[in-house]
C-alpha cells in the first residue's frame, strides 16, 4: 500500500461505491510522539484557517488583548471561521470600535455569509454583504488590534514583513517546533498562509491543549527539538482554549458547522478548527486516555470538504475521545446521508479506515 495514499472515505449510492477520497491522519502527544496515524504524517499541507487559534496568540502576548479589554466572545471570533451571522458581525464591529477602527480597515475581502439565513436576511433587507461577513474578519480584527497596540502601520498589516505577521511566524515556529523557514503563500483572505508537514500541525494543536508540556527531542525520531513556551505564552493559550470551548457558536455558527457542534457536544474535552481544502486540526485536552493531551490533524488529498467530517468523527471515536452518545449526536457529520432531488435517502458518506497505533 502507498503510505501516502490511503483510502479514508467512500461515497456510497445504495450498494455501489461511486467515489473514494484518500488522505492522511496523524495524532501526537505534545512531545511529538505519534500515538496513531494513517497515511504519511510528513505529507505537506497548506494550513489555511486551521491555524487561527495560533495566529491569535500574539494578540494576547503583545498586550493588545488587555489594552483593548478583549472579551471571551471576541477572542473566540478572532479564532473563528464564522458564518457571518449577526452575532459574529456585531462582535467583530464591536472589537474594531474598541481599537478605534472600522470595517473599512479590514483587508480580508468580502464574501456572502456562510449562513444561508444570514445571507437571505441581507437579501430581504436589500443590503450587500461586506468584509465583516467574511469568515476571517475576526482574525483580521485581532491582527489590527495587535498592530494598533504596537503602534505599527495598519495599512499594510498583511505584509509578510509587518511586525504582526513576523510575530505570527515566530509563534507558529515555536508551536510546531519547526526548524525550517515556512514556505508562504496568500490565503483566501489575503493573509499569509503556510506549508508544513501534517505532523507539525498536529504537534501545534497538542501544545494548544497542554502548553506547559516540554518536548524531549529523543521522545520520537520524527519530533523536532521543541522550545518550552514562556509562562505568558502558556497563559495566552489557556485563554484561547477557554474562549473557544466557552463560545462554540462564535467559532463556527449556529447551524451545520462541525467546529461548533463538535466543541459543544464534547463539553470542554477538545477544540476543533477547520481549514479550507479539507484540512482539519483537533486538540484533545489532557484526559484519562491521554494524560498529556493530544493533537490530531487530517488532510483529505483532493481537498473535498465533504470527506473531512466523517474522518474527524471516526478518528476521535477510534481514539476513544468520543463516546457512543456523543457520536450519535454528531451522526450528521459522522455518516452524512446522500439524498436525491426528491429528498429520498439514496446513499451515505462513510469513513472506511482503521487507525494504526504507535
Amino acid at each position: 500500500m502507498d503510505r501516502a495514499r490511503v483510502e479514508l472515505v467512500e461515497i456510497r449510492r445504495g450498494a455501489i461505491v461511486e467515489a473514494r477520497h484518500r488522505g492522511a491522519i496523524v495524532a501526537v502527544e505534545p512531545g511529538g510522539r505519534i500515538v496513531a496515524s494513517l497515511g504519511d504524517p510528513s505529507t505537506i499541507i497548506c494550513t489555511r484557517s486551521s491555524i487561527k487559534p495560533i495566529q491569535a496568540i500574539p494578540v494576547i502576548v503583545s498586550g493588545a488583548a488587555d489594552r483593548f479589554d478583549i472579551t471571551s466572545q471576541e477572542m473566540a471570533v478572532i479564532c473563528a471561521s464564522h458564518s457571518g451571522e449577526l452575532r459574529h458581525t456585531e462582535t467583530v464591529l464591536g472589537l474594531l470600535a474598541k481599537i478605534g477602527l472600522s470595517e473599512s480597515d479590514l483587508q480580508c475581502g468580502a464574501h456572502r455569509p456562510f449562513s444561508e439565513e444570514a445571507a437571505s436576511q441581507l437579501d430581504r433587507d436589500g443590503r450587500a454583504f461586506s468584509v465583516v461577513h467574511n469568515n476571517c474578519s475576526g482574525k483580521h480584527a485581532g491582527m489590527l488590534a495587535t498592530a494598533a497596540h504596537l503602534g505599527a502601520p495598519i495599512e499594510d498589516y498583511l505584509s509578510p514583513e509587518h511586525p504582526v505577521q513576523r510575530g505570527i511566524v515566530s509563534t507558529l515556529a515555536k508551536m510546531t517546533g519547526s526548524q525550517k523557514t515556512f514556505v508562504t503563500a496568500m490565503d483566501g483572505c489575503s493573509a499569509p498562509t503556510f506549508a508544513m508537514p501534517l505532523v507539525e500541525l498536529a504537534i501545534a494543536f497538542s501544545r494548544l491543549v497542554n502548553p506547559w508540556s516540554f518536548a524531549k527531542p529523543e521522545a520520537d525520531p520524527v519530533s523536532p527539538a521543541m522550545t518550552a513556551l514562556r509562562s505568558d505564552e502558556a497563559v495566552a493559550i489557556k485563554w484561547i482554549v477557554a474562549a473557544m470551548t466557552s463560545n462554540p457558536d462564535m467559532v463556527g455558527g449556529s447551524r451545520g458547522r462541525l467546529d461548533t457542534d463538535l466543541i459543544r457536544v464534547a463539553r470542554g474535552k477538545l477544540i476543533s478548527k477547520v481549514g479550507a481544502e479539507a484540512v482539519h486540526a483537533i486538540g484533545v485536552l489532557p484526559c484519562e486516555q491521554f494524560p498529556r493531551g493530544l493533537g490530531m490533524a487530517i488532510k483529505i488529498e483532493d481537498g473535498a470538504q465533504r470527506a473531512a467530517p466523517p474522518v474527524v468523527i471516526e478518528a476521535l471515536a477510534q481514539l476513544g475521545v468520543l463516546d457512543q452518545s456523543e457520536q450519535d449526536q454528531l451522526a450528521n457529520y459522522h455518516r452524512p446521508v446522500v439524498k436525491n432531488h426528491k429528498k429520498i435517502k439514496v446513499g451515505e458518506i462513510c469513513a472506511v479506515f482503521d487507525l494504526r497505533y504507535g
